[in-house]
C-alpha cells in the first residue's frame, strides 16, 4: 500500500512538472517565433525609425514604419478604459464589501461574471451599434469609428476584473480594522476613506496594472469600435488604430507571406508582448508585496 502511495505521489509530481515545462516551452516558442520573424523586418527597417517614427503606412506607398501612431492609439484606449473602469469598479467593490446584503451580493456577483464571459467581438458590435450612436447625440462631430467608443467598451470589458479583485482585497481586511474605526465613532464614509482604501492600496495598484495589461491586449472589440486609421492624434473623437488592430488587419490573408508588411505584424507583436509582459510582471510584484492589512 505504501509503495502504491509513493508511486502515485511521484507520478503526480512528474505530471505537474510536465505541465509546467509545457507552459514554459510554449512561452519560449512564442518568443522565438516573434524574434525570428522580427529579425527579418529589422533587417530592412531601422530600429530607431520604427520606435520613434510618427507615420505608419506599411501597406501603402510610400511605406513608412513608425510605430508611434499605433502606440498612441493603444494608450488612448487604455487611458479611456481605465478612467471608466477604475472608479466604477471601486464603487462596485465598496458596495459589495461594505453595504450589500448576502442576497444582493449573491445576485450581483453572477452578473459581473456574465460580463466577463461575453465574447469580445460581441462587445465590438455593441460599441458600433449602441455606444457610438449614443455618443453621436452628445458629440455630433464624432466619427463612426472612434477612440472614445473603443475605450468605453474596453472599460466595460475589464470592469468585472477590477470590481472582483478590489472586492477580494477589501474583504481580506481583518474585521478588527472596521470595528475599531466604528468603535471610535467613525462614519461609513470615513471608514472607507481612511481605513479601507489606504489598507488596500497595494491590491488596488496591482489591479490597476493588470487591468492596463488586459486593455493593451484587447483586439476584436477595439478593431470594430475604434477603426483602422493609424493617426498620431490625442482626440478621442477621431478614428485610430491600435497595435492589436493592425495585427488583425495584416492577418486577414491579403498580405503576401514573408514580405516586409507581413513581418511588420511580428515586429508590432513583439512590442506588444514586451509591454504586456512587463505590465504583468509589475502587477504580480505589487500583488505579492506584503499588504498593509497583513502587517
Amino acid at each position: 500500500m505504501q509503495n502504491k502511495t509513493k508511486f502515485f505521489d511521484r507520478s503526480f509530481h512528474y505530471a505537474l512538472l510536465v505541465f509546467v515545462l509545457t507552459t514554459l516551452a510554449v512561452t519560449l516558442s512564442v518568443v522565438v517565433v516573434l524574434l525570428n520573424e522580427s529579425s527579418g523586418f529589422f533587417a530592412h527597417v531601422n530600429l530607431l525609425d520604427f520606435l520613434f517614427g510618427t507615420k505608419w503606412t506599411p501597406l501603402l506607398e510610400p511605406k513608412s514604419f513608425g510605430i508611434l501612431p499605433l502606440i498612441c492609439g493603444t494608450f488612448m484606449i487604455v487611458i479611456g478604459a481605465i478612467a471608466f473602469a477604475l472608479p466604477v469598479g471601486l464603487a462596485i467593490a465598496i458596495y459589495l464589501s461594505e453595504f450589500a446584503s448576502y442576497n444582493s451580493r449573491k445576485r450581483i456577483k453572477p452578473i459581473l461574471e456574465v460580463l466577463a464571459g461575453i465574447p469580445t467581438i460581441v462587445y465590438g458590435f455593441f460599441a458600433l451599434t449602441f455606444i457610438t450612436p449614443l455618443l453621436k447625440n452628445i458629440f455630433p462631430e464624432i466619427q463612426i469609428f472612434n477612440a472614445l467608443s473603443g475605450a468605453l467598451v474596453v472599460g466595460i470589458m475589464i470592469l468585472p476584473m477590477v470590481a472582483s479583485l478590489c472586492d477580494d482585497g477589501f474583504r481580506a481586511l481583518p474585521p478588527s480594522l472596521r470595528e475599531g474605526a466604528y468603535g471610535l465613532g467613525a462614519k461609513p464614509y470615513e471608514v472607507i476613506r481612511h481605513i479601507l482604501l489606504p489598507a488596500s492600496t497595494s491590491r488596488i495598484a496591482a489591479t490597476l496594472i493588470l487591468a492596463i495589461s488586459r486593455a493593451i491586449g484587447e483586439t476584436m472589440a477595439v478593431t470594430l469600435a475604434a477603426g483602422a486609421t493609424p493617426n498620431l492624434s490625442f482626440n478621442f473623437l477621431d478614428s485610430i488604430q491600435t497595435m492589436t488592430a493592425y495585427i488583425v488587419q495584416v492577418s486577414l490573408g491579403d498580405t503576401p507571406a514573408n514580405s516586409i508588411e507581413y513581418q511588420s505584424s511580428y515586429a508590432v507583436g513583439l512590442v506588444l508582448f514586451i509591454m504586456t509582459f512587463f505590465m504583468n510582471v509589475i502587477g504580480n510584484l505589487v500583488l505579492a508585496k506584503k499588504p498593509l492589512e497583513a502587517m
